[in-house]
């Protein structure tokens, strides 16, 4: 987020795209490399709307991470169509990928993601993530060695984003695999994303976190003003919804879940931004996405 001149120092430089099916832990993968929360997570599949770009900076250059929304097969709407065209075509803009999956499984979405991997022609490490998980972990070599027929690696690392197991070790093996070249971002940048882009994700975060399997893909959520006033953030934002059934789940009792959801999202949104939080947040009814045309009415909740 820092605006100063571009460090126009070298090293190994270069996009590293993170790539998988939904729930593998692509997003908590890049937290966990970067040191701070960047991509919001969640249980639920399809938490990852937008590609997002997180910036890790060492002494021996610059990784581009771009953590993608999960390859999947479920679900023919326009969403779902979106959040596959999204992943793929970040494959065609960088220098590497991380292939994720999870340890001892394997689904056609992983095949469709590996498929995808291999017609773009981009060199792939295989991270083999949830390794905290398992029991015996000599049960691990037999699927290490059936992954490797799969596809040439670089290399295949087992991981735990969960508690950073081999994270050192992956994120060497990256940067050797990045051509030299000049930095393209400053050092202590983290993202290209606006904090105004974060402010959203969280409210959303909470939406995937707090409520039923189906009614968070039916909502998003629109940040109408932010804005910073005597060293304290002011953030309204919108959560649409296609029905008023899904708002008054939203809403709860007497606005008890909404006030619930409200202020989650602040103390995380205090947390990002290093500074006190006054968010309001309300939801409002749009026929779908995609149209104009709303039916309009709602209920806010003002959390400091």
């Amino acid at each position: 987020m820092s605006e100063q001149t571009i460090n126009k120092s070298f090293g190994r430089c270069g996009y590293v795209a993170i790539v998988g099916r939904p729930n593998v832990g692509k997003s908590t993968l890049l937290n966990r490399i970067l040191g701070q929360k960047l991509a919001i997570t969640s249980h639920k599949a399809q938490t990852t709307r937008h590609a997002i770009l997180g910036i890790k900076t060492s002494a021996e250059g610059q990784i581009l991470f771009v953590d993608t929304p999960g390859i999947h097969q479920r679900g023919a709407n326009a969403l779902n169509r979106y959040l596959n065209r999204a992943a793929l075509a970040t494959l065609t803009d960088t220098n590497l990928a991380l292939f994720v999956v999870e340890a001892l499984r394997w689904t056609a979405e992983d095949g469709k993601t590996l498929a995808a991997i291999a017609a773009a022609g981009v060199p792939v490490i295989a991270v083999i993530n949830k390794v905290d998980r398992l029991a015996n972990k000599q049960a691990l070599l037999p699927y290490l060695q059936t992954l490797a027929q799969r596809h040439a690696f670089i290399t295949l690392i087992p991981v735990s984003a969960t508690n950073g197991e081999q994270i050192t070790v992956l994120e060497q093996a990256v940067i050797a695999a990045l051509p030299e070249s000049e930095l393209l971002f400053p050092e202590d940048q983290l993202t290209d994303r606006s904090e105004r882009f974060f402010a959203a994700e969280l409210v959303r975060e909470q939406l995937m976190q707090r409520y039923g399997e189906e009614l968070p893909y039916c909502t998003s959520v629109e940040i109408e003003r932010f804005e910073q006033m005597n060293g304290r953030y002011q953030i309204h934002a919108l959560i649409w919804v296609e029905r008023s059934s899904q708002k008054a789940i939203i809403i709860g009792k007497q606005g008890e879940a909404l006030k619930a959801t409200a202020s989650q999202a602040r103390l995380e949104m205090q947390k990002l931004f290093d500074c006190p939080v006054h968010l309001e947040v309300w939801v409002k009814i749009k026929k779908s996405w995609s149209s104009d045309e709303a039916a309009i009415a709602g209920l806010g909740y003002s959390e400091d």
